[in-house]
C-alpha cells in the first residue's frame, strides 16, 4: 500500500462514512454531513467510486437478505488504514500550514 496516496475529498468521506455499515443514500448523506455540504455525492458517482473501492478491497459488500435491494457496504482493515494514512498525511499538511501562516495574520 502506497503511504503517500492522497485521497479526493470525495473518496475520503465515503470512507469516513463507511466505519459504520451504510447503505449508498446514507453513505450520501453522511458524507453531506461530515464535509458541512460540501461534497454532495450524485448516485453514479457513488456507484462508481463503490465499485472501485471494492475491487481494492478497501470496503465490503455486505450480504443481503433475501428480496432486498439495499446494499450495504462496511470500511474493511485495508480500508481502516487506508483512512488512517490520509488522515496522519492531511495533519502534515495542517502543521506545516500553521508553521508557515500562522504567525501572519493578514
Amino acid at each position: 500500500m502506497n503511504n503517500d496516496l492522497a485521497l479526493t475529498e470525495a473518496t475520503y468521506y465515503i470512507l469516513l462514512s463507511l466505519v459504520e455499515p451504510r447503505h449508498g443514500y446514507g453513505i450520501m448523506q453522511q458524507a453531506e454531513a461530515l464535509s458541512g455540504g460540501r461534497v454532495r455525492l450524485a448516485a453514479g458517482t457513488l456507484y462508481g467510486a463503490l465499485s472501485s473501492l471494492c475491487e481494492k478491497e478497501w470496503i465490503l459488500l455486505l450480504p443481503t437478505t433475501e428480496g432486498s435491494r439495499k446494499k450495504e457496504y462496511m470500511l474493511t482493515e485495508r480500508g481502516y488504514r487506508v483512512l488512517k494514512n490520509e488522515l496522519e498525511r492531511l495533519r502534515e499538511l495542517v502543521i506545516s500550514g500553521e508553521t508557515i501562516l500562522g504567525g501572519l495574520e493578514k
